[in-house]
């Protein structure tokens, strides 16, 4: 773990264990309680002889989940109108043809959509990971705090803890909330545009209980885990306060934004480009945090989601 103290310009190198001992009494530790569905499924174009098409689920449109905004590969060979054949179980027909791979998709079944979309579809392991994913993925690749499904990723920062080391932050005097944010491609898409007032990112879902506003409104330092929880709540702020509320965001983070809840954040190291780092470059201040992440390079510190983590306070 790589912390950065933005109070004394400064960075050292620790371990993910003492991050407990970076907790102070009154503050609120806030968690991302999302849960990864298995949402990249295969099938075939029109019949089961088909060309075989790969479809990768973004975010439900309706509360049945019977319609969804996914992603199909290749595209150029689903157009509106056509079926796409999962199982003898499971169909669905493309409704709209949306940019860069994107469709609508509505799903036809005999049962319940959710459960066959359970048992059809794979765990999204990111695309670095070489390997076809498992029955054990589909706990492995979730936080231990993980209860609200609809995410195509885990929240990363999230996965370096245990229910020892939540417990430990509370022994150290942090209260733990939860929040909801599901990770869509509003947390992953590169930033393209040069000109970054122009930027618009994805729509993604978030909720705030009544709980857990009413914990942070009584903390004296909000601590966010990962970049999603860190959006939520200022997305929160700018619509009024830290109060129960559910919505879609999709709030872009760029050096020059004025924050208004995070005291602190624990995130992983991100790539080059993307509105991650550019959220990490407008908290610790751009020159602070691209030097710790020459360090980190230098160091030989792991990226990626299942890679290390750094603390920013």
């Amino acid at each position: 773990m790589l912390v950065i103290s933005r109070e004394t310009n400064s960075f050292h190198d620790d371990v993910f264990r003492n991050f407990y001992k970076y907790i102070r009494c009154g503050d609120c530790l806030v968690l991302n309680n999302t849960r990864v569905v298995p949402a990249r499924l295969y099938g075939h174009r029109h019949t089961r002889e088909g060309a075989k098409i790969e479809v990768f689920l973004l975010r439900p449109l309706n509360d049945e989940e019977t319609v969804w905004n996914a992603l199909v590969r290749p595209a150029k060979r689903v157009r509106s109108g056509d079926g796409i054949i999962f199982s003898e179980e499971l169909r669905a027909e493309v409704l709209l043809e949306g940019e860069s791979g994107e469709r609508t998709l509505r799903f036809v079944a005999g049962q319940p959509v959710r459960e066959l979309l359970e048992k059809s579809g794979t765990v999204p392991l990111p695309p670095y990971i070489h390997r076809t994913p498992n029955a054990a993925d589909r706990d492995r690749y979730q936080t231990v705090f993980a209860e609200k499904r609809g995410s195509i990723a885990a929240p990363t920062a999230g996965l370096h803890f245990t229910t020892e080391v939540l417990d430990s932050c509370r022994a150290a005097g942090a209260e733990v909330a939860q929040i909801t944010l599901h990770i869509g491609l509003g947390t992953f898409a590169p930033v393209r545009n040069e000109n970054l007032s122009d930027v618009r990112l994805h729509e993604e879902r978030f909720e705030i209980s009544e709980t857990s506003a009413l914990t942070m409104q009584r903390a004296k330092r909000l601590v966010c885990v990962g970049t999603t929880t860190f959006r939520t709540l200022e997305t929160a702020m700018l619509a009024g306060g830290l109060s129960p509320l559910c919505g879609e965001t999709n709030l872009f983070i760029y050096p020059g934004f004025r924050f208004l809840a995070a005291g602190a954040m624990l995130t992983n190291f991100h790539l080059p480009k993307s509105s991650l780092l550019m959220l990490v470059c407008a908290f610790a201040g751009t020159e602070l945090a691209l030097a710790a992440y020459r360090h980190a390079v230098e160091e030989k510190y792991r990226f990626y989601s299942y890679g290390d983590c750094m603390l920013i306070e």
